[in-house]
């Protein structure tokens, strides 16, 4: 019991992130699976049959909440599928010595570009609730992230939505809505290429159960705060902590111990507080001009009138 509420709570911290930044659901459990001793395969097959009921529950509350762009979610859900499949079987063949060091790297990857994305380069931000991307975009951008997703054991989100984000043609509540959503198709296709290279017996259903279960519970709490958490702030302090747990297991994959080890966790420790800093700082920069401008329009009108 124990152990389930563990997965539980790992599962519904991540579904919040997750459901508030269109990103990292993936990324943040496997990373704590392979703390947990799972091995790469077993951890991104377990959060992918997970993400199978975590995702339908996420794309439901996006939808009524009116987060969701159909057509954006098969153009891009469609052939992330594909690539997702594709990134499961590579993934199962390969040695859980070369594996994990090699997730724990895209990982980290990741989480580095989930910390200078959002403290250091924010979205752009657009009102357009329908999505004017066509499939000659959306669908090597779908094909990559469902690759990058199954063999990193998360990477939809952080490879999606940033892209889309960047491109500020699109509302964020839309972009971060759709992208969940298609994300369930991901899901289902990488869960079937881990069963076509692995089996049933290598996944652990008290792992799988307390993710969904987790997640499921936060899905729709996540879908009302995508309007009302500071992203920047989340998505730097989530990133931070991707960088720090795979930083931990590539350290201990290549036995790098003592000095060395403390220093590494000292600097990534320094720079992450910075990002924050940066981040909370642009967030009240934000908010202090909206502020001046508010004051400028209602002083206008009074002077007007």
């Amino acid at each position: 019991m124990p152990t389930l509420i563990v997965f539980v709570l790992v599962g519904l911290g991540a579904q919040l992130v997750d459901g508030a930044l269109g990103m990292a659901y993936g990324v943040t459990s496997t990373s704590l699976l392979l703390i947990a001793g799972l091995n790469p395969a077993a951890a991104s097959a377990s959060v992918h049959l997970a993400e199978i009921g975590t995702t339908f529950a996420s794309g439901f509350s996006h939808w009524r909440f009116r987060n969701v762009d159909w057509k954006l979610v098969l153009k891009l859900g469609v052939p992330g599928a594909v690539g997702a499949f594709l990134g499961a079987t590579v993934l199962s063949s390969v040695s859980t010595e070369v594996a994990a060091p090699v997730m724990a790297s895209l990982l980290l990857v990741l989480g580095l570009y989930i910390v200078y994305r959002f403290s250091f380069r924010p979205p752009n931000v657009s009102t357009a609730r329908v999505s004017p991307h066509r499939a000659r975009f959306l669908s090597p951008l779908g094909l990559v992230a469902g690759f990058v997703d199954a063999t990193g054991g998360g990477g939809w989100g952080p490879v999606a939505t940033p892209a889309l984000l960047t491109a500020g043609r699109t509302a964020p509540r839309t972009v971060i809505g759709s992208v969940n959503t298609s994300e369930f198709l991901v899901a289902v296709a990488a869960s079937l290429g881990f069963f076509v290279g692995l089996g049933d017996e290598a996944l652990d259903p008290v792992v799988i159960g307390g993710l969904l279960l987790g997640g499921v519970i936060a899905a729709p709490l996540a879908a009302w705060l995508v309007t009302k958490v500071p992203a920047p702030v989340l998505g730097t302090a989530v990133g931070g902590l991707i960088v720090f747990t795979n930083t931990r297991n590539l350290l201990r994959a290549f036995e790098i111990e003592g000095g060395a080890r403390t220093a590494a966790y000292l600097i990534i420790v320094v720079l992450w507080t910075f990002a924050v800093a940066v981040a909370v700082g642009r967030v009240r920069a934000a908010r202090a001009q909206a502020e001046d401008t508010e004051r400028t329009r209602v002083e206008a009108e009074d002077v007007s009138a």
